[in-house]
């Protein structure tokens, strides 16, 4: 074997350990960050649509392996407080437009908007008004603490100049709304719920209720960017009875599915799929295809959000499994990049180890050419003595010198030289001072070796 071959074969093998090691290391990083196996969504009371809603992304998520787990809260408040809390553990959650912003919120991103969410405004029968203003004086719910429904009821009246210390509010949740509505125990309610609800079904085909439109819709619009007009077509609740006896127009957010910031990339595209499945089909106030959209409401869309929207899900994803896709991505991320490091290296290590090699034989005999030039000078001759013992020591580091088998006959043949440059001092100093002319085919070897 060659002593390139020999370096070659040398560097390529421990090549070959470094990248199994460096495998082995990727594998490590790559099972460290692959996604959870259990994501935590908020959603809103037990019943309501955004509870219902995560019921259906359980059930989807549960088919890729990824167990939801919903909590249950008062509504979007606490959603988003939810979220801002790391302690939390939530990392998902539904939340209506027109509640906070990126100042406020800078951990929460946008995964784009869901689905509508109009404000009902249902009257006993015979109570009904003109505007917000008919509420007054009436026993009215606005929706519990801490939910949209009541945060948004609040502003609009507000901006209506109506003086809520003249109301008697409730905090009922829509399901307690509608009871106390039809049993007469309140006059009206005011609730910022789904088409999708049941409750919102139950009472538009009931005819001891009606549904007001809401007034000066298109300039509540244009004051409130996050609001959207929308008409509730007559006997859309109950075709036979012709409820609701109109058209009705009325106010209406988007929901937003938001998480935090730090919420793992294959957990939010595996997201932003369901929503597609979940919220992609026509409906009373949709088209088909209509949500999930693109809209950054409240907080600013995720990195992730938008190459979806733009491209889609993963390449990977629409033929793996979602834990086979995870991973081969991350082995994708972590691998190509070290392998690409590694080649150039496995080229190059030889000829830098050969370097290494040949540069500590060479060193050596730059010592023993710097000694032939004395020679040749005759400085070496007036000291012979000190000449003799610099090349024992240059010997010694010789049949020291620790090299690859491969480079053994380098060794030898520098040996060999300092045997011919030790005769030759030898027959100086026998001849008191006279240099011995050096072989002339020893010389020429040895300069050939050095140049080498």
């Amino acid at each position: 074997m060659s002593v390139r071959e020999f370096a070659r074969s040398h560097w390529t093998f421990l090549g070959l350990v470094a990248i199994v090691a460096t495998v082995a290391l990727a594998f490590f990083l790559i099972l460290w960050t692959m996604p959870p196996r259990t994501v935590v969504m908020a959603t809103g009371p037990e019943g309501s649509a955004y509870h219902e809603i995560g019921k259906r992304y359980q059930a989807i998520l549960a088919r890729s392996g990824v167990r939801l787990q919903l909590v249950s809260t008062s509504g979007t408040l606490e959603n988003l407080a939810l979220l801002r809390d790391r302690y939390s553990r939530v990392t998902v959650a539904l939340a209506q437009g027109g509640i906070t912003s990126e100042g406020e919120s800078p951990q929460i991103e946008s995964l784009g908007t869901v689905f509508y969410e109009p404000l009902w405004t249902f009257y006993r029968r015979g109570m009904r008004g003109q505007g917000l203003s008919a509420l007054h004086g009436l026993r009215v719910s606005i929706g519990p603490e801490g939910g949209g429904s009541r945060a948004l009821s609040l502003e609009l009246l507000k901006r209506s100049g109506i003086d809520v210390n003249g109301l008697q509010l409730f905090a009922y949740s829509p399901q307690e709304a509608s009871a106390k509505l039809l049993s007469g125990e309140i006059d009206a309610a005011l609730m910022l719920i789904s088409w999708d609800a049941p409750v919102v079904r139950s009472l538009l085909a009931d005819g001891r209720v009606e549904l007001a439109s809401f007034p000066d819709t298109d300039a509540y619009v244009a004051l409130y960017p996050f609001l959207t007009k929308v008409m509730v077509p007559a006997g859309v609740g109950d075709i036979v009875k012709h409820l609701p006896s109109s058209n009705e127009i009325l106010l209406a957010t988007k929901a937003s599915l938001v998480v935090r910031n730090d919420t793992h990339s294959a957990i939010q595209y595996l997201l932003l799929n369901t929503a597609r499945q979940i919220h992609s089909g026509p409906s009373v106030f949709r088209r088909a295809g209509e949500f999930p959209a693109a809209e950054a409401i409240d907080v600013p869309l995720s990195n992730e959000a938008s190459q979806f929207y733009r491209s889609g899900r993963p390449f990977l994803q629409n033929y793996l499994p979602f834990w086979m896709a995870s991973l081969v991505a991350r082995l994708l991320v972590i691998i190509i990049p070290i392998v690409g490091l590694i080649y150039p290296l496995l080229r190059f290590f030889p000829v830098l180890y050969d370097w290494t090699m040949r540069r500590r034989i060479s060193r050596l005999y730059g010592e023993l050419r710097f000694l032939e030039d004395e020679l040749e000078i005759g400085s070496a001759s007036r000291d012979l003595g000190g000449a003799l013992a610099r090349l024992d020591r240059l010997e010694h580091q010789a049949n020291h010198l620790r090299v690859p088998e491969a480079y053994a006959s380098m060794q030898y043949m520098l040996r060999h030289h300092i045997g011919l440059v030790r005769d030759r001092l030898t027959a100086a100093r026998h001849s008191s001072g006279n240099a011995t002319p050096f072989p002339a085919q020893a010389q020429r070897s040895l300069r050939i070796e050095h140049q080498g």
